[in-house]
This record gives structure tokens, C-alpha cells and sequence, in this order.
């Protein structure tokens, strides 16, 4: 532990080199439910590249494993210590180094929030799409991480479709950059796709160069109420197979919209099977409004409320914005993020209420209806081991019945220490094989963020 710091402050600042165990407690593990975290040995804040490089050669030398972290806004275990690491802090790599309006890109460090972004990039009428819920907390480096989506995925895709080159610290000290500057390039293996979404297993983050988009028109919503999931969920395929391109497509559940209305008084009927939000950014919004609340009208929505401006599209989708602050009030929760195909959105949300009456659990469920990406939220006691048992066994039989449906584990958190065994189940043991050589080729001691994805 002596040598590990006293190295670590060869090339740190001393103030930068935390070992107060009450400070590194505060930072061991992210948002996630079900993940064990270790005692980390030390917990560093780099704030210069060299300084990072320099955390990996004595990780490296010394043989210590070595966590990153961002904000550590995670659902997945992915930032959680491990017994004896280096946690790796990027938060202080905060500086937007570059926005060019001419090639629409921005070159960023990992630490940025990415509402900073957001609005840096705004003032020259650009805007960075992706957009997850905890936009305003979050970091860059840990969205790239995880290869976040959010809100928008519907219209504008996740993070994996804005990076177009990464400068990334390798377990042995070494600086790889990948990528390009270019709106196109196809030379050699895309690594900056392999890299986003590696949760800090392949190497460590350190700069991103991110393509920007014309601000988009102001976004009106409508919000729908429905009899029934199945209804609300036919009316999303009918809308999409109808041609729109909707910039938000937003589903709550029952349980979700009563726990809301508990929380916020929002007057949203207690009937209301299926709240369904869509919004669009076009150039002409009220007739695309129109047409979609049509379409919800004809698959048997109860109300439509299209909102007249932005202020009243930001009140409807107030509704979504606070499920789950509803539903941490009910008690301890665990979120899922499991998606599907479109057209199996309905046995998705309707086989969760069946996994929630076995397990006599409350579990609500929201998504991003747009593409698929289910949210259930588990609700337990997290005093009654019993109680705690079943959220774990219905958190797993909702990960099977989303495989059942054709779909994925995680649409957009990750893997981390949460759903290592369902990686596995999902992609087979030729995929598991490997992906392991892949990550021994880039840390071939096994130091970078250890137990996580595999």
C-alpha cells in the first residue's frame, strides 16, 4: 500500500492521491442494485492525459487493478470497486477543448457533464443528441463507457453513432488513438466502436472527438391514455409503420402513472392502463401531433392532449421525467433495461405484470416505446431478505423473458457486474471465447476493471 501510493505521488499531485478511507467508501460503487464493492486501495484524481498514463504504468509495475469512474450515475455495477484497486476518477478531466460548427464536431475530455455539452454547443446552433435520463449529472467518458441512449434514441440513436475517435490510455501506460475527424473513414478495424460501450475493461478514456448536429426545431408532445398495454403498444407500431419519425416515444405503465400521480398530483386518471408520450421536432409538429393522435385515437386511446407550445410539452413529459423518483418513494428499487423488438413491446410489458403478480412483488414499468427499450422497476424492502429474494428471482425472469421476446439484456446500461452471467447467455460460449481474446489483447494482465462484463 506504501510503495502503491508513494509511486502514485511520483507523478500526481499530492492533493490528488486520496488513501482517507471515509472518502474512498463515499466512492465505491455507482447507482446499481445486487452489485458487491470491494476496499479500493487509493483513490486518484488525474487531470492531464500524462497524469492518467502515469496511474496505468504503476497499476501496471505493481500489478494493482485499476476501476475508472465518471459520475458514477451507473445502473449497471460497472464503477464498483474491487478489493485493493486504484479507483481512477475522471471527473476533474472536465474541459470542452474544441467545438468546430464548420465540421460539426466537439473535442472533449471524459469528465465533461453532458449537459455542459449541451449547452456549449448550443450557442453555436448545434446540439449532441444523446441524451440519457441523468443528462444533467452524468459524464461524457461514462456515457462512451456504456454507450448510453436516452430519450431521443427514437429518432437521433445512442452514443455509439456520435463517436468518431477516442484518445484512450492502455493498461500498459500506452496512448491509442483511434478513429478520425472526418465525417467518413473505413481504415483498418473500427476500434472506436469496439471501445464504446467496454465499460472501461479495454482501456481508459481520456479525450473524445464527437460529431454535433443542427439544433432541431422545438419539440411538441401529445400524451395518450390507454385502456390497455396492448393498445398503447399497438398504437407505437402503427405510428412508426406509418412513416413518422417521432424525436420521443415514451410508455408508463399503471403502476408507474399511479405512483407519479402519488408523488406529483398530476390528475392522470387511475384507469389509465398505458400513458403513451410522443413528441416531434419537425418543421410542421402540430400536423405530425395531429396525425399520431389520430392514429391513438383509432387503436383505442381514451384521451389525447396534444400540447400547444413548449411549456405544455414540457408538463406532459413531467410525467415521464419522474417515474422513477415516483417509484423510489414506494422502496428500495432495482432498475431493469431490457429491450425488444418493437412489435413484442406488449408480451414485454404485459409479461413483467405477470412476473410481478408470481413474485408478489410491485414492479412498473417505463420505456422508450420508439425502439423497443423497457425500464422495469422492481420495488422491495431491502430489510426483508425473503422480499429481497424474490426481486432478485423476478429480476431474472425478466432478463429470460426478454431473451424470449429476441431481445437484449441491456439496451443501454450495460453490463457491469449486474448481468455477467446473462452476457453470457445472450451471446453463447463461441462469444464469450472471444470477446476474452479481445480483452487480453488489450490488458493482457487483467488489470482493467476486473469481474466486470465477463
Amino acid at each position: 500500500m506504501s510503495d502503491l501510493v508513494d509511486l502514485l505521488r511520483e507523478g500526481l499531485p499530492e492533493a490528488a492521491v486520496v488513501t482517507d478511507p471515509e472518502v474512498t467508501a463515499a466512492y465505491r460503487q455507482d447507482m446499481a442494485g445486487f452489485c458487491a464493492s470491494g476496499n479500493p486501495a487509493v483513490l486518484v484524481f488525474p487531470d492531464t492525459v500524462d497524469q492518467v498514463r502515469h496511474v496505468m504504468r504503476t497499476a501496471t509495475a505493481l500489478r494493482v487493478p485499476v476501476v475508472p469512474q465518471g459520475a458514477r450515475t451507473g445502473l449497471s455495477g460497472a464503477a464498483n470497486a474491487v478489493d485493493g484497486c486504484i479507483l481512477l476518477s475522471l471527473v476533474r478531466m472536465n474541459r470542452i477543448l474544441e467545438i468546430d460548427p464548420v465540421n460539426r464536431i466537439a473535442v472533449v475530455e471524459p469528465g465533461v457533464v453532458n449537459a455542459a455539452l449541451s449547452q456549449a454547443v448550443g450557442v453555436h446552433g448545434l446540439t449532441y443528441p444523446p441524451d440519457p435520463s441523468s443528462w444533467e449529472s452524468c459524464t461524457i467518458g461514462g456515457n462512451i463507457g456504456t454507450a448510453s441512449g436516452g430519450l431521443c434514441c427514437v429518432k437521433y440513436g445512442t452514443t455509439s453513432e456520435y463517436v468518431l475517435g477516442l484518445d484512450v490510455v492502455l493498461a500498459d501506460g500506452e496512448l491509442l488513438r483511434t478513429g478520425r475527424r472526418t465525417a467518413k473513414g473505413v481504415a483498418g478495424y473500427d476500434l472506436t466502436r469496439l471501445l464504446v460501450g467496454s465499460e472501461g475493461s479495454l482501456g481508459i478514456v481520456v479525450g473524445a472527438t464527437l460529431a454535433l448536429r443542427p439544433s432541431p426545431p422545438p419539440q411538441l408532445a401529445l400524451a395518450a391514455e390507454f385502456p390497455s398495454t396492448a393498445a398503447a403498444c399497438a398504437a407505437v407500431c402503427a405510428v412508426m409503420e406509418a412513416g413518422f419519425t417521432p424525436s420521443l416515444m415514451e410508455l408508463m405503465d399503471t403502476v408507474s402513472v399511479r405512483a407519479v400521480n402519488s408523488l406529483a398530483q398530476m390528475g392522470l386518471p387511475d384507469s389509465t392502463a398505458a400513458l403513451l408520450l410522443i413528441a416531434f421536432d419537425t418543421l410542421d409538429p402540430v400536423a405530425d401531433l395531429a396525425a399520431a393522435g389520430e392514429i391513438c385515437t383509432a387503436y383505442g386511446a381514451t384521451e389525447v392532449v396534444p400540447a400547444a407550445d413548449s411549456a405544455e410539452s414540457e408538463l406532459l413529459l413531467q410525467a415521464r421525467r419522474l417515474s422513477l423518483t415516483a417509484m423510489d418513494t414506494l422502496g428500495t428499487t432495482m432498475v431493469d433495461d431490457v429491450a425488444v423488438p418493437r412489435s413484442e413491446l406488449a408480451a414485454m410489458i404485459d409479461g413483467v405484470a405477470a412476473i410481478a403478480e408470481q413474485f408478489d412483488l410491485t414492479i412498473g414499468v417505463v420505456a422508450h416505446a420508439g425502439d423497443g427499450n423497457t425500464h422495469p422497476v422492481v420495488v422491495f424492502d431491502a430489510s426483508d431478505p425473503e422480499e429481497t429474494a424474490r426481486a432478485r428471482e423476478s429480476f431474472d425472469a425478466i432478463m429470460a423473458l426478454g431473451l424470449e421476446l429476441g431481445g437484449t439484456i441491456t439496451g443501454e446500461h450495460g453490463v457491469g457486474l449486474l448481468k455477467r452471467e446473462w452476457l453470457a447467455r445472450e451471446i453463447g460460449p463461441v462469444g464469450v471465447a472471444l470477446q476474452r481474446r479481445i480483452k487480453a489483447a488489450f490488458d493482457p494482465l487483467g488489470l482493467l476493471n476486473p469481474g466486470k462484463v465477463f
